[in-house]
This record gives C-alpha cells, structure tokens and sequence, in this order.
C-alpha cells in the first residue's frame, strides 16, 4: 500500500489537492476532520483541552470554542504547543486505525494522509512520499483575507505559526505550485498521480523497480543531498537491521557530474540480514533486483565471494534509486566509503573521474540502458582508481565512518 503524506501551509490549497485526490481514487485519511472530533464533547481529549485551558474555550453547549482557543494559541507558542501535545497523539491513534481499516479493504490502495502540520511534526520521513503544496504568502494573505473573513494581521499571523516555506518544501519528494488559477492545481494533481502516484503503488504491489530507458545524461543537481538525506532518513526506520544508510556514488560528490540516480548504502551486519529485510524494503517501496550482485575485486582483495551484495532500486518512477545492501566491513562497503570520501578530499580526482565519465558517456549515449556506460568505467576504477584510492587510505589514515540508524 502506497503511504502519501499531503500537506502545506495555510491557504495554499492542501484541501483542493486532497479532494481531487480524493475524486481520483485515493482513500484519504484528513487529520483536521480527526482533530475534530478527539475533542467532541465527551472525549477525553475535550476534557484534557478543558483542564489544560479552562473552561472559556467552550461554546454554550458545551462543544469546543474553536475560534476563541485559535485566537489564544496563536498568538502564544507555549500554549500552542501545550494543545498540540493533546491533539496530535490522539489523531495519529486515529490516522493508524484508518489506514489500517483502508489496508484490509484494498491492500493495494493509495492512501493519502491530508496533514496541515506534518513537517512540523517530524513526519516528513513516515510516507513512501510527501507532496506539498505551496503559493506565495501574499496569494495566502490575500485568500484568507477574501474567503475567510480575516483581517490581514490575522492572516500573517496564522502564517507566521507554521513553518517557513523553506522548511516545509525541505521535507517534500513534490512540490506543487498553487499560485495561478484552481484549476491549475487540479491538472497538477491529476499528472502526478497518473504519472507517479499509481505506478508506483503498482510497483510496490508487484515487487518490482520502476523501469528505466535511456542511455547516460550526466548533469548537476544542488537538491540530490537532501533528496538522499530524507529517504535515508526512511529506510532506517524499517527495521533494527538495518545499521546505518548512506549516501554514496557521484550525486554524493558536490559539483561532479552525474546520472540523475541516487546511491544509497545499507548496512547490514551481514547478507543473511540483508536477505532477511527483502519484504521490509519491498514494502518501503524498494524492492530486490533479481539476480546475484557483487562489486568488481581489487587486486588487493582478489575474491569475489567477498565482494557480494545486494541490489534493490526504488519502486517510484519519479526518484531513480540504486540501493546497495552490504555487510559491515566488507570490501565493497569499504571501497563504497572510501571512494565518496576520496573524491571529496581531492578536487583533481574528482575532476579526472568527470573527464572518464564524460568520455564513457559519450561513446554509449545513444544506447538505450547504462549498461555500457557503467562497463566503460571498471578499467578506470581498476587500472586508476583503485591503487590510488588505497594509497589515500594508508596516507590519511581513513577509517570507514558510516551514518548509524538513530
């Protein structure tokens, strides 16, 4: 089951998104409507929001005064956070029972859990994916202000209480502009779930990588380090088993040219774990590749029983992701390490590796798989590389250092 995590600031248009979400076949799960009712009168969220804030928050029948705990909350981060730690707690208890009942009627739903404040939360690396919907502050302003009667102080105060933007779009796999017409915003919608959304819940369901075709584009992108850091981030809570994962390979390296596919490396105490954490993966949206797969020996680890890993790529069709499940001081996992740290610390390296893949690039760009252009690149690892890289090691002292799952 694909797990979509939807948000964005106020006025933005989260609730257009998720409706249209909605119409196209999603379950949506909305925590503000669960909000809602953990504090119906009776509840003992209400009684806990009575305690916590008297009795002025409530209306003449006794339900919850929203407007008027709005105001107070608002304008104080204490008190916000004091509601907070009622609410959230008990619509994620909520949330799970929804996903789980979702889960039972259709194991292969897409399931989109509509969260105002989820970056706020810390939930950014809880889904398979999280879109995030933005306009400009003055088009939120100007909306609230239009639409909800509010006064423009009012409307950059409930603004100002989320997070910036910035922060917001960081913990984003999509970010959809809503800054033009409602309609806009409807075909964004629409796109992305035809061309990302199904596909890769269908991936998940069928066990497979989304398909890749085209030979090597090599290119620069600033956003690949956060982009590896947040699904790092969700591949280490899986399971205990999984140690530690990194970020390896040229989109590791600032500034070196590469395909547009993140490396990550899994640790693993050995390939039994590695084996064991199939359904796991697969169920996090990476699954196995089939076959097996070791790494190419050097000559100062000559055996290629050492060398052996495996492979999982990414599910979603919209993130290419090579996977790499290695033991703990392994070769490979050893050389995976030290190769990213190596180009980091030597500038001229790393400029004589962009030059080879250059080169490689452009004898098998017309190819329709990289198959070539990464068989292109062994002599250089082989021949260039490798002795080079070990004589760095001795020099520097380099002591494999990976990224421990909290």
């Amino acid at each position: 089951m694909l797990r979509v995590g939807l948000t964005g600031g106020i006025a933005a248009g989260k609730s257009l998104a998720a409706s249209t979400l909605q119409e196209l076949g999603a379950v949506v799960i909305d925590a503000d409507r669960l909000a809602r009712e953990v504090v119906e009168p009776g509840t003992d969220g209400l009684g806990e929001v009575i305690a916590a804030f008297g009795n002025g928050v409530l209306l003449p029948d006794g339900s919850l005064d929203r407007p008027a705990l709005g105001a107070r909350i608002f304008a104080d981060p204490d008190l916000r956070a004091a509601l907070n730690a009622i609410i959230h707690p008990r619509v994620r208890r909520e949330a799970a029972k929804a996903e789980a009942a979702a889960r039972a009627a259709s194991p292969d739903a897409v399931v989109v859990h509509d969260i105002p404040l989820l970056v706020e939360t810390g939930q950014e690396d809880s889904f398979h994916l999280v879109v995030v919907i933005d306009a400009p502050a003055g088009t939120r302003v100007r909306r609230m202000v239009e639409r909800r009667g509010m006064t423009e102080q009012e409307a950059q105060d409930r603004i100002t209480a989320q997070a910036d933007p910035a922060t917001r779009n960081a913990g984003a796999d999509v970010v959809l502009d809503n800054a033009g017409q409602p309609g806009d915003l409807v075909a964004a919608v629409g796109d992305l779930w035809a061309a990302r959304l199904l596909p890769f819940a269908r991936n998940i369901g069928r066990r497979q990588a989304a398909e890749r075709r085209g030979g090597p584009v090599l290119g620069r992108n600033a956003d690949w380090p956060r982009q590896a850091d947040l699904l790092a981030r969700r591949l280490a809570k899986i399971d205990p088993r999984v140690l530690g994962v990194d970020h390896i390979g040229s989109t590791a390296v600032p500034g070196l040219p590469a395909k547009d596919v993140l490396d990550l490396q899994l640790t693993v105490s050995s390939l039994r774990d590695a084996d064991d954490l199939v359904d796991q993966l697969t169920a996090a949206g990476f699954p196995r590749l089939p076959g097996n797969w070791q790494d190419t020996p050097t000559t100062e680890t000559p055996d290629a029983e050492q060398w052996q890993k495996r492979l999982h790529c990414n599910a979603d069709p919209g993130r290419p992701v090579n996977l790499h499940v290695r033991a703990a001081g392994s070769p490979g996992w050893e050389f995976a390490l030290a190769f990213r740290d190596w180009l980091r610390a030597n500038p001229e390296i790393a400029a004589a590796y962009a030059a080879e893949k250059k080169r490689c690039a452009d004898l098998h760009r017309e190819e329709t798989t990289t198959a070539g252009y990464a068989a292109c690149k062994e002599d250089w690892f082989t021949s260039f590389a490798a002795p080079r890289l070990s004589a760095w090691r001795n020099d520097a002292g380099w002591s494999p250092q990976y990224r421990a799952a909290p």
